[in-house]
């Protein structure tokens, strides 16, 4: 059927009867983090931290809401490979708290970390430091090499160290045993022959329990890290402390994704669009800066998942120039174990 040219009525109507056009679904990112905020709603947050949240988040398509009437936020930026134009002259290249937040993202989704109290978690990396004689002088990176080590869940089973070109060194065991901490009280669990698991010294059991709260794991992170002497510096030692925990144990996904988001909170840190890990895989970093010693965790372009670390002097010392490396991982592979010296299913 032909219609007349100025018979816009008729068109009108035929046109109400068309279905509408197609809408687009999300894409897996703001997917992802709808997810990550709805298994996070039920988390009461401090005021200051929503407001924190809102400056790091650019707002997703209108329309989209949770329960409690929020709106979801997100960050959309994204690093630019090297040698690639950028999209248009407004785009920017992302800050720190916005890795941390889409690593936090990536970290939600992974598979949970159920580990025995009576078997051992399982960590292998690449490892490299450098080192100086005994006269002093610069120092010397030594070829990075691979460690294995099985520690125990729950902290009272000998562990193990293994490294190429070195013999195997065990890991020491502490006992269980019972504390009182006044009398009448209820006996509670702990080990005999080390300290009271912490953010420094940590067990599987230990990190599975902490706070998934940001602002509640950051206090609890400053708490235990306070340095002594006023020259110290607390947010670096707190930076590195989360740094450790993110390479040194296998922590649950909200656990994971807890540290990264109280990691974002830790003030000067800044992104470095191009690093490289000990196994020689690139990713952008986050890295903070502290007495001359920059340290970077390096993160997959693509998954943000956490790929390693590097630490460089940032001026001229007697160890070197300014960009000496002094030492640098590339975590291969975490899982559990039933044994020292077993490795993990799969």
């Amino acid at each position: 059927m032909t219609i007349p040219a100025d018979d816009s009525r008729l068109r009108s109507d035929l046109t109400r009867l068309l279905p509408p056009p197609p809408v687009d679904d999300l894409p897996p990112l703001r997917h992802q983090a709808l997810k990550h905020r709805v298994l996070n709603a039920t988390e009461a947050r401090p005021h200051r931290d929503r407001a924190r949240a809102r400056r790091f988040a650019l707002p997703v398509a209108a329309g989209l809401a949770l329960t409690g009437a929020f709106t979801l936020a997100v960050v959309t930026a994204d690093p630019v490979p090297r040698g690639t134009a950028r999209p248009g002259a407004h785009a920017a290249a992302p800050n720190a708290a916005q890795v941390l937040t889409r690593a936090a993202l990536a970290a939600s989704e992974a598979s949970a970390t159920t580990v025995r109290p009576d078997r051992f978690v399982y960590i292998e990396s690449l490892v490299g430091h450098a080192g100086r004689d005994a006269g002093g002088g610069p120092a010397t990176m030594a070829p990075a090499h691979r460690r294995q080590v099985w520690l125990s869940a729950d902290g009272t089973r000998e562990g193990l160290l293994r490294e190429a070109g070195a013999p195997d060194t065990p890991l020491a065991a502490s006992g269980p045993v019972e504390y009182l901490d006044h009398r009448g009280a209820t006996p509670r669990p702990g080990a005999l022959g080390r300290p009271e698991p912490s953010v420094t010294d940590p067990t599987h059991t230990f990190v599975s329990a902490l706070p998934t709260d940001p602002g509640a794991l950051l206090d609890l992170v400053y708490a235990q890290t306070r340095p002594a002497g006023r020259a110290a510096d607390p947010h670096q030692r707190a930076f590195d402390a989360i740094g450790t925990l993110l390479a040194e144990t296998w922590a649950p996904p909200r656990v994971t994704a807890a540290l990264y988001e109280a990691a974002a909170r830790i003030p000067d840190t800044v992104v470095l669009p191009y690093a490289t890990d000990a196994a020689g895989r690139e990713g952008v970093a986050v890295a903070r800066t502290a007495h001359g010693e920059q340290t970077q965790w390096i993160f997959d372009r693509a998954t943000f998942a956490f790929l390693g670390e590097r630490t460089v002097l940032t001026r001229a010392t007697s160890a070197g120039p300014a960009g000496t490396l002094l030492g640098t991982t590339a975590v291969l592979a975490k899982g559990a174990a039933a044994r020292p010296g077993d490795l993990p299913a799969g």
